[in-house]
């Protein structure tokens, strides 16, 4: 049986790629807030514009960060990254996300990011840890919704709820943790 000091030992010898992609500077903010509080690993941030699918090769335990812009599009590195995307062998990661969108003013695309990429995630052989819940927001249809309940990840709106930002990304990084140290507790009672 291991205790939960080995997983956080476990936890952290890990290392971390955070994979994020930003148009306006709102996601960059954000990510570089989810810098400043993880604590617990080494977190290797990469920029959207800058990753390869070999990027992907080199970590079990990711994070991705992006906005959905439009009509439901991907960020824009992102979205011309997307082809590749759809290739990467997720087979024994583990990923969170976390996404920005304006649940008023688009509606009916609110954070469809993150289910665009979960769900090629997913089909990909990897798990979504880090999943968010529904019930505190006001939109009409996602993709980003997991179910009914949850979305892929962290939904963030600098429109209309900036303000819960702060406290919602300190939340979702200790589930994340958690969720993270659970993963290595099960691998090593597998192996």
């Amino acid at each position: 049986m291991i205790n939960n000091c080995m997983s956080m030992e476990e936890l952290s010898q890990k290392k971390v790629g955070l994979f994020f992609g930003s148009d306006t500077g709102n996601t960059e903010e954000i990510t570089q807030m989810i810098k400043e509080l993880w604590s617990f690993t080494e977190l290797e941030v990469i920029e959207a514009c800058d990753m390869t699918t070999a990027d992907y090769d080199r970590f079990d335990y990711i994070i991705l960060g992006l906005s959905t812009w439009y009509d439901g599009d991907l960020q824009s590195d992102f979205e011309e990254f997307y082809d590749q995307f759809k290739t990467i062998n997720f087979s024994g990661k583990t990923i969170a996300m976390y996404g920005l969108g304006d649940q008023y003013g688009y509606a009916e695309y609110f954070v469809d990011g993150l289910g665009i990429l979960g769900k090629e995630i997913i089909n990909n052989g990897g798990k979504i840890v880090g999943m968010w819940p529904s019930a505190d927001y006001e939109f009409d249809e996602s993709k980003g919704l997991y179910n009914d309940e949850l979305f892929y990840g962290l939904a963030l709106d600098f429109e209309n709820q900036m303000e819960l930002n702060e406290s919602r990304v300190k939340t979702w990084i200790e589930q994340v943790r958690q969720e993270f140290s659970d993963q290595i507790r099960q691998s090593v009672a597998v192996s």
